[in-house]
């Protein structure tokens, strides 16, 4: 893809998802709709779509919509003033503008720094909930445009804590009277929300439930641990975890996941898909320990915080999601967990140097 709009790490990871074998011809003259198109995910799916322009001239119109125009200009650089990429600033919730068409929403607006579920589960709630509905509407108001939902995880809620691997199918309770369901139970009413407009619209409807994210693009403040640990090589300090560090989840590396959401689009026939690579189903300890390893030179490690015992380790506890339903769609991931801890904080380093 061409350079000039992004870092070189970016760059080489778009480059990474095109060379997946997918019928990328389907996109071919489609006007899509990416909703939170400044987000770390939605903005690799905008560059996506204005790289198969560059390099397949495929005719793409992309939208993209978002809360903050600055901030989304920011994120696109040079890239926001192409011709065949148009930014609209309006809130999910809002009204839509009137007369907005498209052939595929790639629907990514969400509220997903775990501090806003606490402070704002009202306006999270709301931003999954009301946001399917303006969106959705919009597909039949398109005549029948595809639906694609970024969705995650969380859906799946509390399971046994016995180290497995978690099927599209296999659903654990949640406390609905817990604000901070606010995000679980928007994801999931989003879901229903999207499989009701099939069923009464016929809309094409894909569900990319996502695992653990990390990658270029996620804001060093954003609360999770991926971005705790990346913030704490960058700035050369040591990693101080608060637990014993035994919860497991799987991590993905972001080219990986939006490639998986593109295997799932285009070549899937099921309604939903974990995007999540099952090698990265490691714990917090191992994830801060690659953190620390993929810069040796500065001498960093893995400490605990105070009253914590690491004696205590539980190396099973904790899920991640399956991804067998999505390689059998013939995706595999691309960046090993030492690679893309590597080119996590490398972009980081780069606008680090640049500013």
């Amino acid at each position: 893809m061409a350079k000039n709009s992004t870092t070189t790490v970016i760059a080489r990871d778009i480059d990474e998802i095109l060379a997946g074998d997918l019928p990328w011809g389907d996109l071919v003259g489609k006007t899509v709709l990416v909703t939170g198109a400044a987000g770390m995910i939605p903005a690799y799916v905008v560059r996506t779509l204005l790289a198969l322009n560059d390099e397949r001239d495929a005719g793409i119109t992309v939208l993209g919509l978002v809360r903050n125009g600055a901030k989304a200009r920011a994120v696109f650089g040079e890239s926001a003033e192409r011709p065949d990429f148009t930014l609209i600033e309006v809130d999910v919730t809002a009204a839509l503008p009137a007369g907005l068409r498209a052939d595929l929403v790639v629907h990514g607006a969400s509220p997903a720094r775990p501090a806003l579920h606490v402070a704002s589960p009202v306006d999270t709630i709301r931003a999954n909930v009301q946001g399917a509905f303006n969106l959705l509407d919009l597909c039949v108001a398109s005549g029948g445009a595809s639906f694609v939902l970024m969705s995650s995880a969380e859906v799946y809620g509390q399971r046994a804590d016995d180290g497995s691997l978690v099927a599209e199918d296999q659903y654990g309770s949640v406390d609905i009277l817990n604000p901070r369901a606010c995000y679980t139970e928007g994801k999931r009413a989003a879901e229903t929300i999207a499989v009701s407009y099939r069923a009464q619209h016929g809309l094409p409807v894909t569900i990319a439930r996502f695992g653990h994210i990390y990658g270029p693009g996620m804001a060093l403040d954003d609360g999770r641990v991926q971005a705790d640990f990346t913030a704490d090589v960058v700035a050369g300090r040591d990693i101080t975890l608060n637990s014993d560090g035994s919860a497991r989840r799987t991590y993905t590396y972001v080219a990986d996941a939006v490639a998986g959401m593109f295997f799932a689009l285009l070549r899937g026939d099921e309604t939903a898909y974990n995007i999540s690579d099952r090698d990265g189903f490691i714990s917090i300890r191992q994830l801060a320990e690659a953190f620390t390893a993929a810069r040796p030179h500065k001498h960093l490690s893995v400490r605990f915080g105070a009253g914590v015992d690491p004696a205590a380790y539980n190396p099973v506890r904790g899920q991640g999601l399956d991804d067998s339903r999505l390689r059998a769609l013939g995706w595999r991931p691309v960046v090993s967990l030492a690679s893309g801890v590597d080119r996590t904080i490398a972009w980081h380093e780069q606008r680090a140097e640049q500013s």
